[in-house]
């Protein structure tokens, strides 16, 4: 059974939630950077749960 943090996400799903254009994310994939991502024949895919990594991993500096 999959869970809510095994969802694939479309790239502009993702670009939607961090709130960044979809081709930010395109670019990213192209330099190594961002969230780690699958590709599905032609199109690019990301699983919820490596995206809240991600973001987790993105906090610099501060307390919480």
């Amino acid at each position: 059974m999959q869970t809510s943090e095994d969802r694939w996400l479309t790239r502009q799903e993702v670009a939607d939630r961090l709130k960044v254009p979809a081709k930010t994310l395109a670019q990213w994939a192209s330099q190594g950077r961002g969230p780690r991502f699958a590709r599905i024949g032609r199109h690019a895919r990301y699983k919820l749960s490596d995206c809240v990594a991600w973001e987790n991993e993105q906090f610099a500096g501060g307390s919480q």
